[in-house]
């Protein structure tokens, strides 16, 4: 990967990167068919990154079908698909992290500890290999978006870093490769979470400016789901994660963790989202 990389910028191509946990769907393929707007090369990573993991079942767990995301990739022009081995990304003694500070102490900092070290970690890697021109992510991991963002500006990366709206089910839930845990009857019920996230920009948009009465919006409307386990709700900056009391001109992200069964659940919607 590193010599293709190398090959690609000597030929003055421009590349544009979306890297992956594979578990490839819908919201996935978005990223790439703009990922195939904006660049001569587009090349996709599928890498299950332990470091990023906060439970070893949860690892354990992830869906991983290598052969079937190749095949959906080919149908979509994907130039190059890096998909590595775990020692190659963290070899034998490995012992060398990125930890991007302050906004990566909250909601899924505070939930998950560790986990923002491990995707920052990760980046940094892939990053390097790849030197991509453009780096394609989806707003669902709003926080992980903005650490990105965050890292790619402190350590001078040349790449720049793209968030692309969530692609949601008809239901209105959120795409994501966990869905796939969910049974029938949860994935119905998991819609609550995003009715909960409706109310509250509608809330918005009718003049409600007060954090907390947003928040208080989202939470009535999940817990009247019985099988829906709130983990936080929040309100804060768009860019860099800190609480609101009110939402004044800036971006701000409502933005939810939800348990679902036995199934983890993130969503989040933009206020005063930025054209």
């Amino acid at each position: 990967m590193s010599s293709i990389a190398r090959k690609l910028r000597r030929e003055l191509k421009t590349v544009a990167f979306v890297p992956t946990m594979g578990a490839l769907h819908e919201g996935h393929l978005s990223l790439i068919k703009e990922a195939r707007q904006i660049a001569d090369v587009v090349i996709v990573s599928i890498f299950v990154n332990p470091a990023q993991f906060n439970q070893v079942e949860d690892f354990n767990q992830y869906p991983r079908d290598l052969t079937s995301d190749a095949t959906l990739l080919t149908e979509y022009q994907v130039d190059y698909i890096f998909a590595p081995d775990e020692e190659e990304i963290y070899p034998a003694g490995f012992s060398t992290y990125i930890y991007v500070e302050g906004l990566t102490d909250t909601l899924e900092g505070a939930s998950r500890p560790g986990h923002f070290r491990g995707v920052a970690t990760v980046v940094t890697i892939l990053f390097n290999t790849v030197r991509p021109d453009f780096a394609v992510f989806g707003q669902k991991d709003a926080q992980q978006a903005a650490v990105v963002r965050r890292l790619v500006r402190d350590l001078g990366f040349e790449t720049e870093v793209l968030t692309m709206p969530i692609v949601r089910e008809e239901s209105g839930l959120a795409m994501s490769s966990r869905n796939a845990r969910l049974t029938d009857e949860e994935r119905q019920k998991a819609s609550v979470i995003y009715e909960g996230l409706r109310d509250a920009k509608i809330a918005f948009k009718d003049g409600e400016r007060n954090a907390p009465e947003l928040a208080e919006i989202v939470r009535r409307r999940i817990e009247s789901e019985p099988l829906a386990l709130i983990d936080y709700i929040a309100v804060s900056d768009a860019e860099t994660f800190e609480p609101l009391e009110k939402i004044g001109d800036e971006p701000a992200v409502v933005a939810v963790a939800v348990n679902v069964g036995k199934v983890r659940l993130i969503d989040n919607v933009i206020l005063n989202r930025r054209q």
